[in-house]
């Protein structure tokens, strides 16, 4: 009974199956009736039996068409990777001498045909394992490619060890130092006493320096030789010293700040363009005036816009003027010590992108304003940034525009970051200073900060202090002259610093390699001798008796005889001088019109004095003119040959016409 039960199950199942036999079709219906006469216990078995096959195949055909739609073989399980083993070998024998081949990883094409069939039972099994032999020196693609390239530079770096060691310990590019060009140096020779100002146009080009002897100095690298003398010098603010001198982003325009209130722009070669108007000195209220009434203390221009410039007055305000606008200022800025008072901006500057004014007080405080709102209140203020009643001499933005540098009087120079404005980043201190204009200045790429000091008592040389801004280390402290180290500025295009002395030089470092133009060009030109006929002298001699023909010139100074050479066209080299009518050739002295002709031929030559009476003078042509007429008696000679004039009586009344 139990035999018959399995029989029947496993009949049922093959039947329902596409592919079953003939015998066992023919014993369809016999089983069937069996089954619905008994096998009560094997009727749920059999369902459960076929739902499991239907769904079986059910996944399959899902599987199968979710293939066909996203393009994949083989669903569900990892493939194993085809390798070619005689060619894995035949390139393993080929690298044996660079790379070390693993044999045990190399398997032999016999035993991998005798372990085929095992190795495809268990990759249905573990799907998870990586089936064939691991490529290793044998291996191809980039696995061989990395294999080589790594021995490769084994045996480079094996072989350059010592050499790269060596080079190390010379020359680091990345240093600080090493991007310091200070290599070379020139010197110019500004006046006796001391550059206070110093600016360069964003070009290069040319140079401007302020003195405390009033003189303003243009150079021009382009047009210098080796002498470096500057090509202008003046005084634009008659007897005050040029406190800080700034060009427009564009180079065409410069501002010129003074001790006078009046700032003052200068085009590119020193003729003045325009002046700020003075403000009304009795007016309490500042923002009522119309400009500074005090002498002002420094200034610079909008890096954004190219007619806005900024001025601080010792008046206690900081101004911003527009170049077309000559009358009155645009802005008015209030700058407040603790508890509502005034204090004097000592400083000012704009930060890269034009959005912040920062300004420095004489008593200690940082202090911000945003440019796109009002200016009533500040942005950032630190009260305590430095000592009190110690001028800060210069706030500077870095070119990120992260960070705010700051010297001062009281021998400090500041790094303030503007995310965390509360507390400096670094102090640097030892810093002597006996000028207020005493600056700092960035490098390009802000890794290094630069200042310079004062000649500190029982010392020879004043240095240049380099500092960086990520260690806030030291990098080099460059001796630079006997005297005062006041402007520091390195030029971003030129690469090259110049710096402003107490002695009335200044001084241009750069480099070889790394600076461009400026500098450079000027000491590889040799200086022009002038003339030297002012030196050459003759023999003279004298002989009183001797012949005109053999008797010499008196010597005359080689001034006036340049002027007698001028006036001689031979001598001098006149050109012809110009035509202005006329054919065949040159035209006479008298013109070439006929009235030209008239004039010069009669009038002229029949000209009557001054002093001669005109009726006199026509009178004595009467008789010739009757005896031999010449114009009008000729042509009426004919037709009247007696001349009848007009008489002397008066004519009759005019009759009124009647009707």
């Amino acid at each position: 009974m139990n035999r018959g039960k399995i029989t029947f199950g496993k009949i049922n199942l093959k039947s329902s199956a596409p592919t079953s036999s003939t015998n066992d079709s023919a014993e369809i219906p016999s089983t069937s009736t069996e089954a619905t006469v008994s096998g009560f216990g094997s009727f749920g078995r059999k369902d459960n039996a076929q739902d499991e096959a239907v769904e079986r195949i059910s996944a399959e055909l899902d599987n199968s068409k979710l293939q066909e739609v996203m393009g994949i073989s083989g669903f569900g399980r990892k493939q194993a990777k085809q390798f070619d083993i005689n060619e894995m070998i035949q390139k393993a024998k080929q690298n044996a001498p660079k790379a070390a081949v693993d044999e045990k990883a190399i398997i032999d094409p016999d035993d991998e045909r005798k372990g085929k069939d095992d190795d495809d039972d268990d990759e249905e099994e573990e799907e998870d394992e990586m089936i064939g032999p691991v490529p290793t020196a044998a291996g191809g693609g980039a696995t061989d490619s990395r294999r080589k390239k790594a021995h490769k530079e084994e045996d480079d770096s094996d072989d350059d060890d010592d050499d790269d060691d060596e080079e190390d310990d010379e020359f680091d590019e990345d240093a600080p130092i090493n991007k310091l060009p200070h290599s070379h140096e020139v010197e110019m020779r500004h006046g006796s006493k001391a550059v206070i100002a110093l600016a360069s146009d964003p070009s290069g080009v040319r140079l401007a320096s302020g003195s405390m002897d009033y003189n303003l100095n243009f150079w021009d690298f382009s047009g210098m030789d080796k002498s470096m003398k500057s090509f202008r010098s003046m005084q634009p603010c008659e007897n005050h010293p040029i406190r800080n001198l700034s060009y427009s982003f564009s180079g065409d325009m410069m501002l010129v700040v003074s001790g006078s209130s009046q700032a003052k722009v200068l085009d590119r070669d020193g003729f003045e363009k325009m002046e700020c108007v003075k403000g009304d000195q009795y007016i309490a209220d500042m923002s009522k005036t119309k400009g500074h009434i005090a002498g002002l203390t420094s200034g610079c221009w909008s890096p954004v816009r190219r007619e806005e410039f900024l001025t601080s007055g010792m008046d206690s305000t900081l101004r911003t003027w527009v170049f077309a606008k000559t009358k009155e200022q645009r802005a008015v800025i209030k700058t407040r010590a603790q508890g509502g008072l005034k204090t004097i901006p000592t400083s000012c500057a704009y930060n890269r992108d034009g959005t912040l004014i920062a300004a420095g007080c004489s008593d200690g405080s940082l202090q911000t304003w945003d440019t796109r709102k009002m200016f009533v209140h500040t942005t950032h203020c630190i009260r305590g940034a430095h000592a009190k009643g110690a001028d800060i001499s210069s706030v500077l933005f870095s070119y990120s525009g992260f960070q705010l540098a700051s010297r001062s009087m009281d021998e400090t120079l500041k790094l303030w970051d503007m995310r965390a404005f509360k507390k400096p980043l670094h102090v640097f201190g030892g810093l002597f200073s006996r000028y207020d204009t005493t600056d700092c200045c960035y490098s390009p790429d802000d890794t290094m900060i630069l200042t310079g000091e004062s000649l500190p008592k029982g010392t020879q040389q004043a240095n240049l202090y380099v500092y960086d801004t990520k260690t806030f280390g030291l990098v080099t402290k460059l001796p630079i002259t006997d005297s005062h180290v006041i402007r520091t500025l390195w030029h971003p295009k030129l690469n090259q610093i110049f710096v402003g002395c107490g002695n009335g030089i200044i001084r241009g470092l750069y480099d070889e390699k790394r600076s461009m133009r400026g500098a450079k060009l000027c000491v590889v030109r040799t200086h022009r001798r002038k003339k030297e006929s002012e030196i050459q002298g003759t023999t003279q001699i004298i002989t009183p008796h001797a012949l005109p023909m053999f008797r010499q010139e008196k010597t005359r100074s080689v001034r006036k005889k340049l002027e007698k050479d001028r006036l001689d066209p031979v001598k001098s080299k006149r050109p012809d001088l110009p035509i202005t009518s006329g054919q065949g050739g040159r035209v006479a002295s008298s013109g070439g019109t006929l009235s030209s002709y008239v004039i010069r031929n009669l009038g002229l030559s029949k000209r009557v004095e001054d002093d001669q009476d005109p009726r006199e003078a026509i009178l004595k042509y009467a008789k010739e003119a009757a005896e031999n007429p010449y114009w009008i008696a000729p042509a009426y000679a004919k037709t009247q040959p007696k001349p009848i004039f007009n008489s002397e009586d008066e004519p009759d009344a005019k009759k009124t016409k009647t009707e």
